[in-house]
């Protein structure tokens, strides 16, 4: 038995699956404590399935929680950033580009020391270790505990990180430090501000990753449990903890991994429609399209790997205002009730016109009191529907990248919301399970390994390049805890960089297998 665990920020959902068979499924409000959230949803799978705690082989948890804390930034840690490549990289120091609440939240101090690599991982100098000895010692003056090290061209090369890394710990043996190289991509401010991120999030992340275990103890849990990774696949808790900025958008991802599990089919658009957001991808041979750009998060630029995905301000709870729109037409969102819909939607007693009281109104829905919205007008409720047929029809169309229509599969507790035919898709599909599909994704995740590297085609060559990336990329999967003998590349691309000279080249790989055991240590 395996069991899936969505925390979104209006629901908790939870699944039971045996093989391919949902056994149970539940969606609950979620809780102000995360972890308590997590142990009444599973309580209830078990109670409801009849299922001992005994027979449950893993867990799999998806969670936001670290993307809104950090977009809130609430529970963050002052980072001191380290950058080794003075004085080629001093132009735009740490920090510069960060929104100043975020910059106020997580500013601890900045040091600039010399070393880095040219892109054909060539030293441009020497790395400065006495000058990080100090800057080192000024650090622990601070109090400060949480490092970020990143240097130039580093993802080709990470010694002189690492080295850096040596140095400050024997400075201050009780620091957390992110190295670049770990958690980023090509790009040394955004790889930098995700090391940034990630550091600041560290201690988070070890007192949500304690609580998790807790949850599961206290139910008699005793197996392994993961989280989920926003490419589609889980890492055990121990790593979560060390990189919390890899669960960003993993809730996104795995409602379209659900989709594709509950479905069937490898290639169509999603639509996860939820209470707040409707979120909207692509799947591509059964994951996530991957975003090619850089991600803003919280107004930050990062590069690290994310799903392509549009949110739109439409979910079961977003209000309604009839004359409030362009023109005085009708007004959906962005703005909702959350987690408080049963408390002020009109349909639960409340005061508050809602999606989900027009869904009621328009007979596409069964909950709540029909009664409370008899008062809406027939030609209210049709002008509120197109409007949020033209919202999501608007987000389809901005995700595809031809004008062919595409299958549709929709998931989510707030699908009620659209079941007329949408422009520019060939059919729609509402799965079974769709309303816990986020859970059904986090419950069936694999493990991946990835490589995002420069080469030099013209000392290389194309082939012998993307073969050292695919045979990383599979080596890191098994790393991870996949099963050799099922591991498989399910991304490779190489992108000339005309900016670089000498045949420069960058080449991104993914490589994703089962796990190999459940008996992998809970970390």
């Amino acid at each position: 038995m395996r069991i899936g665990v969505d925390v979104g920020g209006t629901n908790t959902d939870a699944v039971m699956l045996a093989g391919r068979q949902i056994v149970a499924k539940v969606k609950s409000p979620t809780s102000a404590d995360v972890s308590g959230g997590i142990r009444a949803a599973i309580g209830t799978l078990l109670a409801e399935s009849q299922t001992r705690a005994s027979d449950v082989d893993a867990v799999m948890i998806g969670t936001t929680h670290f993307t809104n804390a950090f977009v809130q930034a609430r529970d963050l840690r002052k980072v001191a950033a380290l950058r080794i490549g003075f004085p080629a990289a001093r132009g735009v120091p740490p920090f510069a580009d960060w929104p100043e609440r975020l910059r106020m939240a997580t500013f601890g101090h900045i040091a600039m020391v010399a070393g880095g690599y040219q892109f054909d991982g060539r030293a441009i100098a020497p790395l400065a270790e006495l000058e990080i000895a100090k800057a080192a010692r000024d650090i622990a003056r601070l109090g400060l505990t949480e490092v970020a090290i990143t240097g130039v061209f580093s993802q080709l090369n990470a010694e002189q990180e690492e080295r850096a890394g040596e140095i400050v710990r024997g400075e201050i043996p009780d620091a957390n430090i992110t190295l670049s190289s770990e958690v980023g991509r090509t790009g040394l401010l955004e790889r930098e501000n995700a090391a940034i991120m990630n550091a600041a999030l560290r201690p988070l992340a070890i007192d949500v990753g304690d609580a998790f275990a807790r949850a599961l103890g206290e139910l008699d849990i005793r197996c392994p449990f993961f989280v989920s990774q926003n490419d589609g696949t889980l890492m055990t808790a121990s790593h979560m903890q060390r990189f919390p900025v890899l669960t960003f958008a993993a809730g996104p991802t795995n409602s379209l991994r659900g989709a594709a599990y509950l479905t069937g089919m490898s290639d169509a658009l999603v639509a996860d429609v939820g209470g707040t957001t409707t979120d909207i991808g692509v799947l591509v041979s059964g994951f996530p399209r991957q975003s090619s750009l850089h991600v803003d998060v919280g107004g930050v630029r990062t590069n690290f790997r994310m799903p392509d995905v549009l949110s739109i301000g439409l979910g079961g709870g977003s209000r309604v205002r009839f004359g409030a729109g362009p023109g005085g037409g009708t007004e959906i969102g962005p703005d909702s009730v959350g987690f408080r819909l049963h408390e002020d939607a009109m349909i639960f007693g409340g005061n508050e016109l809602t999606a989900s009281d027009i869904a009621v109104a328009a007979g596409r829905a069964r909950f709540g009191d029909p009664s409370r919205v008899a008062h809406l007008g027939a030609a209210q409720i049709a002008e509120a529907v197109a409007r949020m047929r033209a919202l999501v029809e608007e987000g389809l169309d901005r995700m595809k990248t031809s004008a062919a229509e595409l299958p549709l599969i929709l998931v989510g507790g707030g699908a009620v919301l659209i079941n007329e035919p949408l422009a520019g898709v060939s059919e729609t599909i509402v799965p079974d399970g769709a309303g816990v599909a986020n859970a059904v994704g986090a419950a069936i995740g694999q493990v991946s390994g990835s490589v995002d590297r420069i080469y030099n085609f013209q000392e290389i060559g194309r082939e012998a390049a993307r073969e050292d990336a695919q045979a990383r990329a599979i080596a890191r999967a098994a790393e991870a805890g996949a099963d050799p003998a099922t591991i498989s590349v399910v991304d490779l691309e190489d992108l000339p960089l005309q900016y670089l000279p000498g045949g420069a080249a960058r080449v991104v790989c993914r490589a994703i297998g089962d796990l190999a055991s459940m008996e992998v240590a809970r970390g």
